[in-house]
């Protein structure tokens, strides 16, 4: 199970069209997901979801919602530290050099790990059918990613990357690390950057479950997706600019 180029390169794009999906059932499926579990919780006491109780259920729930997207955030802010931004958000498959450090000592795809944890908290705010979706597109997304990334870095690593198939978990992590640490430096600052637009929608998350309110939900929704493509195009113009200098030493860097 590889994904081809064209669904590595245009991964966000890929993962956007499930959420898409994963929402679209409200159209047929109108009961909320997180409103079907209150149900089953209270039984016939209350079916309507009217009493005090159920609200304090229905709040609960969504903390839990947000509670999950808060550790998707901080898997993904962890690995990311160890990875750089530009990494992370970029369009290309990295081979050039193995990280085994930080989360990657305990799996080997701490980003994808925080991708379901993610799908996991939004399905609370999707319908009955299209949590179902969410999970599980995600699932099958994240795998192909994964099954692309490992063949590159197979054929780029060698016996190295070998190795560290069999000593790391692909995507369920063992809580004792399985390697030594090493000497990289996490850098924090770029991480919680590149995962800025994720804390938002966390916070966003814990707002809505204390507010009940969806008039204050979507207009943060939207601000952390700006976030997000801002960040996006900041990397990205960052990177640029960096492959445009001229190298010490090279002809163009001595025309001064």
């Amino acid at each position: 199970m590889r994904a081809t180029d064209f669904e590595f390169r245009h991964r966000f794009w890929v993962i956007c069209f499930v959420y898409l999906l994963g929402f679209g059932p409200y159209n047929f499926d109108h009961v909320n997901s997180t409103a079907a579990m209150a149900h089953w919780i209270l039984g016939a006491r209350d079916p309507h979801l009217e009493s005090l109780a159920a609200r304090h259920m229905l709040q609960a729930l969504f903390v839990l919602s947000a509670s999950l997207i808060t550790v998707a955030a901080w898997i993904r802010t962890w690995g990311g530290a160890y990875l750089r931004a530009e990494v992370v958000h970029d369009s290309k498959v990295h081979t050039e050099r193995l990280v085994a450090d930080g989360p990657y000592r305990h799996l080997r795809n701490p980003l994808y790990l925080g991708n379901m944890f993610l799908a996991a908290g939004m399905a609370f705010l999707a319908s009955r059918v299209g949590g179902v979706i969410l999970i599980l597109g995600n699932l099958l997304v994240v795998l192909r990613l994964i099954g692309r990334e490992e063949a590159a870095l197979t054929e780029s690593q060698g016996e190295a990357y070998r190795t560290y198939l069999n000593a790391v978990p692909r995507l369920w992590p063992s809580l004792a690390p399985r390697l030594p640490a090493g000497d990289m430096r996490p850098e924090w600052p770029q991480a919680f950057l590149g995962e800025a637009w994720m804390w938002c929608f966390a916070l966003d998350g814990f707002i809505f479950a204390w507010l009940m309110n969806f008039r204050i939900y979507f207009p943060i929704l939207w601000i952390t997706g700006f976030v997000y493509f801002g960040v996006m195009m900041a990397t990205k113009w960052q990177r640029r600019r960096k492959s445009r200098l001229p190298v010490a030493g090279s002809p163009s860097a001595n025309l001064s």
